[in-house]
């Protein structure tokens, strides 16, 4: 459906200077194929996206899309946007009509319906999305995740070949990504051929039919999820993939901000969206952080999260210590410990370098 051969994107600067953020994109996309794209920011993932809808016209390259190639001079750029979909971070409904005016206003305009096709066709799709008993209200009443439902709804009323997702989740308080993610997970069912940049790790595995993995203006790795995630072939990918979210408290006096250190976990858990382990997490530190002060030896307090294998631990290292420091004579600690594992699924307890450490699986 769409072959890109050496697809370049480059911005000159008042000063003269040229800022390349494509620089050699070459892939090609078949009918059906749900294809995530993922990389860190600034590798030119939107880019890439802007560029295949020429919302932002590539500076070399070509783009063939049906056979047609969309660079010629004299394509027709309408064309296009009647074959090519596209949903952004920002929803961009407008805020004077109505959700169901919304799903209707291009249909009715450019496709020329009648009015009372569109408005059932328009009605069918917000019962797709979930929304239909929004379809009289307008956008400002709506929360982030309804209004990305709604657009999604707008973009199907145009019929699209393809669509092009610009993470649709990264607007949305984490609460409301899942109800967006599993409107696109039923489209990618039916089959649409879906390009979607997200940092939804697990979503990118379990949706999609191949994973581009970008890094610094080119697809670096092009493969299934099984390969990208699991044995991925390049190290910059590898080191994507199995990122690993910390966050750090060394607790070496009475005077540390026990205080400060739960609200920076409770928003670490807020902002990965496992605020659901927040309150465990919370329980574990204050059932033992005045058993392991008690012991005399230097904390360090590590909550993480893996995006790759979604879970989350929170971990208790004692400096220079062994597992006898938890043994007789503090027979009490040993009672909190046994407490402190109903909070969890599990607890790993290892001799480390730095001391003794006790890792509870949230």
């Amino acid at each position: 459906m769409i072959t890109v051969k050496h697809l370049q994107k480059a911005y000159h600067n008042p000063d003269g200077s040229t800022f390349t953020v494509l620089k050699d994109i070459n892939c090609e996309i078949g009918p059906g194929e749900v294809i995530s794209i993922i990389g860190p920011s600034g590798t030119g993932k939107s880019t890439f996206l802007r560029a295949l809808n020429l919302l932002d016209p590539p500076t070399g390259g070509e783009i063939l899309f049906g056979g047609e190639n969309i660079l010629a001079r004299k394509y027709p750029v309408h064309k296009l946007r009647l074959r090519m979909g596209m949903v952004f971070q920002s929803f961009n409904l407008f805020e004077h009509m109505t959700v169901l005016e919304n799903v209707m206003y291009a249909p009715v305009t450019i496709l020329k319906k009648g009015k009372d096709a569109a408005r059932s066709e328009a009605l069918a799709l917000l019962r797709k999305v979930g929304m239909a008993e929004k379809a009289d209200v307008l956008p400002s009443s709506l929360s982030g995740g309804q209004k990305q439902r709604v657009a999604i709804a707008r973009c199907l009323a145009m019929n699209p070949e393809a669509i092009l997702f610009d993470e649709p989740t990264s607007a949305l308080d984490p609460t409301m990504v899942g109800e967006v993610l599993s409107v696109m997970r039923q489209l990618a069912k039916e089959g649409m051929t879906m390009l979607i940049v997200t940092h939804e790790m697990k979503f990118a595995r379990d949706v999609s039919t191949r994973i581009f993995f970008m890094y610094d203006g080119y697809i670096h790795e092009d493969g299934t999820p099984d390969q990208i995630f699991n044995n991925p072939r390049r190290s910059a990918t590898k080191a994507f993939v199995q990122r690993i979210r910390k966050e750090v408290f060394e607790v070496d006096t009475d005077n540390f901000d026990f205080l400060g250190m739960e609200t920076s976990i409770n928003r670490f858990c807020i902002k990965y969206n496992i605020a659901g382990k927040s309150d465990s997490a919370l329980s574990l530190i204050r059932m033992l952080l005045p058993v392991c002060m008690e012991t005399g030896h230097r904390l360090t307090i590590r909550i993480t999260y893996s995006e790759l294998s979604e879970e989350a631990s929170l971990d208790f290292m004692l400096e220079g210590a062994d597992p006898s420091t938890l043994q007789a004579p503090y027979t009490s600690t040993r009672v909190e410990w046994k407490k402190a594992e109903a909070l969890c699924q599990r607890t790993v307890e290892e001799t480390t370098s730095r001391g003794y450490r006790v890792k509870f699986i949230l």
